[in-house]
């Protein structure tokens, strides 16, 4: 007796999810076989051509693959960066125009390439000291370099901190090097500025177009302006896109852990996340991204944290190398404890507010969270701390995991706990999400962002196997670095996608997002099915039965019976979900 050949509605999520409410599931895993030296660390797609191109920091390059079909993604080439730089840093695409930034020296300007689909350079621009990101404004008009301008390890020589724009409007062939515009700092070196805004590298001995260093940039839904995190400074520079000018910087302040709790210590065996009293949170957010609701502009953060930490300058230090004030720490003996406090990293630039020898409350890096903005830098909402809630609940016996090591419990709850990088927002079935990635603890945060007041958790994922070692292929996705979100209507699959790109692991994990996804098609005898699909109307089937069509909103759209011919033509293109009577199901899609 011979079967139709059908598809089972399988939502499968890897190794693990959480509260699943968004339909989400993997559809493939891609290594690189290269483990801790960024195999693959940044991540972008080409809607035309269905390319993804990512950096290997290792070998210096970018890798180019065909992703149209996503069940089997197809190593094409890859684009040599080697005559150029020594240090790749970041990809971006748009309409098959390939951006790549690197440096050869950190300290020195870095540069800006340009390189056809089939890897042919077709231009190369200066950029600032140690470029650290690039990306197209939406309508891809404009190209932006984040240029980091870190000092030296012995701070002989501070770079300036800046943002390259490029304007290619007239094509990249016709765009001349010198066309390259510079925002900087300097602006600030002679004029008032929020004190809130970290500006004391080297014991303050810089300047603030020194010590100001951009780290990532998100463009607004409307392409008017570019918000730029200043992870060190704990601040968010806005850039007018039209003129090419600094527009201001906002100071983000801090965050209050006598609200919301963190679990502190990396040598108490018990999970123990709770509020401290004079304990506080710095933003310093990597990732960003903006979205507009109600009509009003956001942008939201990844608060991960970073020190200043050189040879001959470091803020880095532990609560137990201070004298507490007795009346602002009335139980300073107990928080000295490893237990508790005392191997937290803090900074040492702040908290001593009479300048005696006693400090007077603590400030730590990062603030384990995720954040909303309005534009004008003022916090909206909080996760607080729900990525430690929610991961212990999970994984109480991998909490707070480092990202190179599977044995490594609570070996991060001193330092910045699970490190939220990473951040895209993306519309999933007309419903705006952020996803954000977890650097050290791995996994995707999901996140309903339609009312920016009240964001809603959908699920965590995480491809991550901590029964196998690291190092090895079985283990999964470490380190995630960077995420990127791929909207229904151009993706290669038909429903919206996120590709993630993880460091540590040197993988590239693609999952797709929607109602109807996860379907996942088998053969009970012989390999049949409707045809043809894609179709402009009319599907046949094998056998003569009863059939249920569905659209991807859930509604029935049309009944079959007793028939081998499904008549879709009086449908709008799109994916439709095909049951017979056992339930069992095909997508079809028509044109």
């Amino acid at each position: 007796m011979k079967y139709l050949s059908l598809v089972a509605l399988l939502f499968s999520l890897s190794f693990n999810s959480f509260s699943q409410t968004i339909p989400f599931a993997k559809l493939n895993t891609r290594g690189t076989g290269i483990f801790d030296a960024g195999g693959t660390e940044i991540v972008a797609f080409d809607k035309n051509n269905n390319y993804v191109y990512t950096t290997n920091r290792s070998l210096n390059r970018v890798e180019v693959y065909d992703y149209s079909d996503v069940s089997k993604p197809k190593f094409l080439h890859y684009l040599d960066v080697s005559p150029y730089v020594s240090t790749i840093t970041g990809v971006d695409v748009y309409l098959q125009q390939v951006a790549v930034v690197g440096y050869n020296n950190p300290q020195s300007p870095g540069k800006l390439m340009f390189f056809d689909e089939k890897g042919t350079p077709t231009g190369q621009f200066p950029a600032g000291a140690m470029p650290s990101m690039v990306t197209f404004s939406i309508y891809g008009t404009w190209v932006l370099v984040a240029n980091e301008g870190e000092p030296s390890d012995d701070y002989t020589t501070d770079p300036e901190g800046s943002v390259s724009m490029l304007n290619i409007s007239n094509g990249v062939a016709n765009t001349s090097p010198s066309s390259v515009k510079f925002v900087n700092f300097q602006g600030l070196d002679t004029t008032a500025y929020d004190y809130l805004i970290h500006i004391y590298g080297n014991n303050g001995l810089q300047l603030p177009s020194q010590d100001l260093e951009p780290e990532h940039i998100a463009i607004n839904p409307a392409s008017t302006k570019a918000y730029v995190t200043l992870q060190e400074n704990n601040a968010v520079a806005v850039i007018d896109l039209a003129t090419a000018t600094l527009d201001t910087v906002l100071a983000l302040g801090y965050k209050d852990f006598s609200v919301t709790g963190l679990d502190a210590s990396d040598t108490e065996s018990d999970i123990d996340i709770k509020p401290y009293n004079r304990l506080f949170g710095m933003y310093q957010p990597d990732g960003i991204a903006s979205y507009s609701a109600n009509g009003n502009i956001y942008f939201a953060t990844a608060n991960e944290g970073k020190a200043r930490d050189y040879s001959a300058y470091s803020e880095l230090a532990k609560v137990t190398d201070f004298i507490f004030d007795a009346n602002a720490f009335p139980n300073y003996v107990n928080i000295y404890q490893d237990s508790v406090l005392g191997r937290l990293d803090i900074t040492n630039t702040l908290g001593n507010n009479d300048n005696d020898l006693f400090q007077d409350s603590l400030f730590c890096f990062g603030g384990r969270s995720f954040s909303i903005w309005d534009e004008n830098g003022q916090l909206v909402w909080d996760s607080g701390d729900q990525f430690e809630q929610i991961t212990a609940q999970m994984f109480p016996n991998e909490f707070n995991s480092d990202d190179d090591d599977n044995n490594s419990r609570k070996s991060t709850s001193n330092e910045k706990g699970p490190e939220p990088e990473s951040i895209v927002i993306g519309e999933v079935d007309g419903t705006p999400y952020a996803f954000i990635t977890l650097k050290k603890m791995g996994g995707i945060m999901i996140y309903d962002i339609s009312d920016p007041t009240s964001p809603k958790f959908e699920m965590y994922e995480l491809n991550r196997d901590f029964s196998k070692a690291a190092n090895s292929a079985g283990a999964g996705d470490l380190g995630p670095s960077s995420l990127e979100f791929i909207p229904a209507n151009v993706s290669p699959t038909g429903f919206a996608m996120l590709l993630v790109a993880n460091e540590v692991s040197g993988t590239i994990t693609a999952y797709e997002m929607g109602i109807g996804i996860g379907i996942e098609e088998y053969y009970m005898v012989e390999d049949e099915a409707i045809f043809p699909n894609p179709s402009t109307g009319i599907f046949n089937t094998t056998y003569e039965g009863d059939y249920k069509v569905y659209n991807m909103d859930g509604k029935l759209v049309k009944s079959i019976t007793n028939h081998t011919v499904i008549d879709l033509k009086d449908q709008p293109a799109g994916i439709y979900i095909i049951k017979n009577t056992e339930g069992q199901a095909i997508k079809a899609v028509k044109k």
